[in-house]
């Protein structure tokens, strides 16, 4: 018998996530990111893009691909699989996989979704994903940003923690 809470169980290739999303619930909603250090700003905003539709699809920037990304040579700080199962263990998302591409727009060309959501540190007329899902009639939302929430922050306040603390050591 699966255990009904092993959220590896929602974490799938992209060829399975594919195949699974004619079954799902529509209108289906898409999302994506890195999602390394997950905390409350990637809840909220997994949160309110889940309540875009009925099923909630999250693609996470394979390691490569996230490291491509410019925030740092440590990044991502977590491994692919880690961060896939902590994006999966929230009840708003019904499935999560990857790509390891730039961008995800082969896994949006094969799902096809309603509404593909991105944060609100993204501005729409930049977004080159937007056109391929408008090309089907589907729509691109912008959610909410939440201010002072971001794992570089959250980064940030941890070494400055462990700088001061050092310090305090050394006296």
């Amino acid at each position: 018998m699966q255990d009904k809470w092993d959220s590896s169980t929602k974490c799938v290739a992209p060829a399975a996530l594919l195949e699974i999303a004619a079954r799902l619930a529509r209108p289906l909603v898409f999302t994506n990111g890195v999602f390394d250090l997950l905390h409350v700003g990637h809840v909220s905003y997994l949160e309110w893009a889940s309540r875009q539709g009925a099923s909630l699809v999250v693609a996470l920037n394979g390691d490569a691909s996230a490291a491509r990304l410019g925030k740092g040579d440590e990044r991502p700080l977590t491994s692919l699989r880690e961060r896939m199962r902590l994006v999966a263990a929230l009840g708003c998302v019904a499935w999560v996989s990857w790509f390891d591409e730039d961008r995800p727009e082969r896994l949006l060309q094969g799902l096809r979704p309603d509404v593909y959501v991105k944060g609100g540190d993204y501005e729409l007329q930049r977004l080159p994903e937007a056109a391929l899902v408008a090309s089907w009639g589907g729509r691109t939302e912008i959610a909410p940003y939440l201010p002072g929430h971001s794992s570089t922050a959250l980064m940030r306040r941890i070494q400055a923690g462990a700088d001061r603390r050092a310090v305090e050591v050394q006296r």
